[in-house]
């Protein structure tokens, strides 16, 4: 008799709770394949559990049922995760830390000054692999200086940035050009030189070179910071087409 078990998963990064998040990137932590990534997260959210082995096989309990399913048919069964594979759509992250909890995960309505701070150090982490700059991150994002992040907590925040950088590159693809490879250590004081460099562009660019404004740029919605700058990249973009060669 064939039995017929129902197995409800989620369906995209945008579904995950903050106990579903801490789940995953505890899985990411352990540095596992993506395939056992994927049976975990099935055996987990499908409230599953390994019986035992069953010839070339398994027996799988679910609640008071036992069943036995190949090895192909979980394999293919675990295909449901796969959005796992992917950056997120649209940025996830843990909700709190403790009692802190975490500004809004696209940074709508929160200040440039805060986006500038966190991408310095995260394209910082990204040269040196340094966990004590996602630490750093985690005090700006989560509002609450020396805050004790763990190291599931320290992936979080990496997926977070990193697909908000994703979103906002889509959103703004003439600005947020990819920063060159093959940067110096962030620790060099020619790396820091340039983060800072960058960041002070950006600065002059809104300000149109007038210091008195710095203040109220830095305090301008990120959103509304990175349409002013597109529009100039654009314009810019615009007269070097027509006039670069001449």
């Amino acid at each position: 008799m064939v039995r017929k078990i129902s197995i409800v998963v989620p369906k995209s990064w945008q579904e995950l709770t903050d106990t579903q998040l801490y789940y995953i990137y505890n899985l990411f932590a352990d540095n596992l394949s993506s395939g056992q990534i994927k049976t975990f997260c099935l055996m987990k959210w499908g409230k599953m559990k390994v019986v035992c082995k069953y010839g070339d096989g398994y027996m799988l309990q679910q609640g008071s049922n036992k069943f036995i399913v190949t090895a192909e048919l979980l394999a293919d069964a675990i295909h449901a995760l796969d959005w796992i594979d992917e950056l997120p759509q649209s940025p996830v992250r843990i909700s709190s830390i403790g009692r802190a909890k975490a500004l809004d995960a696209a940074f709508m309505g929160v200040a440039f000054d805060k986006f500038l701070y966190c991408d310095n150090l995260y394209q910082g982490y990204l040269e040196t692999q340094n966990h004590a700059l996602l630490a750093q991150m985690a005090e700006v994002l989560y509002g609450k200086e020396n805050i004790k992040v763990n190291q599931t907590e320290k992936i979080s925040i990496f997926y977070w940035w990193a697909t908000l950088k994703s979103l906002l590159s889509r959103s703004f693809p003439t600005f947020l050009q990819p920063m060159p490879v093959g940067m110096d250590n962030l620790l060099d004081d020619n790396m820091g030189k340039r983060l800072q460099e960058a960041m002070n562009a950006q600065i002059r660019a809104l300000t149109k070179g007038d210091i008195t404004k710095e203040k109220d740029v830095l305090a301008m919605d990120t959103w509304r910071a990175m349409t002013e700058l597109e529009t100039q990249a654009k314009e810019y973009e615009e007269i070097n087409r027509k006039y670069g060669n001449k």
